[in-house]
């Protein structure tokens, strides 16, 4: 075990994790809501900062990030637990484990250094932090992160956004990419779904843009929870004044977890929330979990060229490598280049406009 960063002390023995927007209190002998952060005698440790659950060589597209590094492999891991507890969950066999099965946490015991070494020789450009939920394993990510911009690599976290400022604040310089799932724009369901608020998450998505972190949206359209006009249209329009630039990843639900009974998203509610997107003025929408390839292409918002031809995973061309449309020279969002500078003293990050790496 290893002592848990981000908390602070409180009467009797117990301790306040403020790791994420949960703010757990945990009195002795106790964990928190995620499971894998354990109060011992007024000390709290993480439980999985060396358990690594599931480690993959992936296409960066599958995470999804469609405007980072397009065509590149990304060195992907995850250990147990989770802060939410979606009913929807696609990995609740991993991110539920600990809770579900009293207690039960498993993993290869894996190091950070692994984690580098693997990423470097398998030739991934990134490592993603992804599958459960990388706040709550955030001190592996954490030493791996800063290891590995130090060997030139980048880091990206898929997560659900509910991360404190003081922990993103810590992780930043280290932390390139994040692809933040908003589940919707309900909190009464946001709560009675996930176990957690919406306003945090909405908050992570403004932050992380003033951080010069490059951030792509994903939402799961689950029918009769959040598929209403209403509600896409408010996640879009939230999006577009983040920053009309977002990338945002439509999915499709498939029946999974505890909600084996609704019924998969259909072809056309997809297509009505693509619709909704590109009006609220967004650049850039995305449809995944379909068979015919709709949506898929990076297109120019300014001259309507198609940028970057994708089929499922694989990029099949990609025309963006300085970031600007060969067609009209707009500038396209994103992090497009495979050349990075090495870390100086822990502080390199992307500049604003984030094309470019800045010491």
């Amino acid at each position: 075990m290893k002592e848990a960063l981000l908390y602070e002390k409180a009467d009797g023995r117990a301790v306040i994790c403020n790791l994420c927007a949960h703010r757990c209190f945990i009195p002795p002998g106790r964990v928190g809501i995620c499971h894998v952060r354990e109060n011992r005698a007024g000390v709290l440790y993480t439980l999985v900062y060396d358990r690594v659950i599931s480690l993959n060589i992936d296409p960066i597209e599958k995470k999804p990030f469609f405007h980072f590094l397009p065509g590149t492999r990304s060195y992907s891991i995850a250990t147990v637990g989770c802060n939410f507890h979606c009913r929807f969950c696609q990995n609740w066999e991993i991110s539920q484990m600990a809770g579900d099965r009293n207690g039960l946490i498993l993993g290869e015991k894996t190091s950070p250094e692994e984690i580098v070494r693997g990423a470097l020789q398998t030739g991934c450009k990134t490592i993603a932090y992804t599958y459960t939920e990388p706040t709550i394993f955030f001190e592996l990510a954490y030493d791996a992160a800063r290891l590995a911009v130090n060997e030139g690599l980048r880091n990206l976290f898929v997560t659900n956004g509910y991360i404190t400022p003081e922990a993103l604040r810590m992780i930043q310089p280290y932390l390139h990419g994040a692809n933040l799932d908003l589940k919707g724009f309900d909190d009464r369901r946001y709560r009675r779904v996930c176990g957690a608020k919406l306003q945090p998450v909405l908050d992570t998505i403004r932050l992380m843009k003033e951080l010069g972190i490059w951030v792509e949206v994903t939402t799961l359209v689950v029918p009769g929870h959040n598929d209403s006009d209403q509600e896409l249209r408010q996640i879009a329009i939230f999006l577009r004044e983040v920053g009309a630039e977002i990338p945002w990843h439509l999915s499709a639900f498939f029946p999974a977890y505890k909600m084996l009974d609704v019924e998969p998203t259909d072809r056309q509610t997809l297509m009505r929330a693509w619709a909704i997107g590109k009006e609220a003025g967004l650049r850039h929408v995305y449809i995944g979990n379909l068979a015919d390839n709709v949506h898929e292409d990076t297109t120019c918002y300014q001259c309507g060229n198609r940028l970057v031809q994708r089929f499922g995973f694989t990029v099949r061309r990609n025309l963006l490598d300085d970031g600007r449309c060969p067609f009209c020279h707009a500038s396209v969002e994103g992090v497009w280049k495979n050349e990075f500078l090495k870390a100086e003293a822990g502080v390199t990050h992307f500049s604003p406009n984030l094309k470019e790496v800045i010491p």
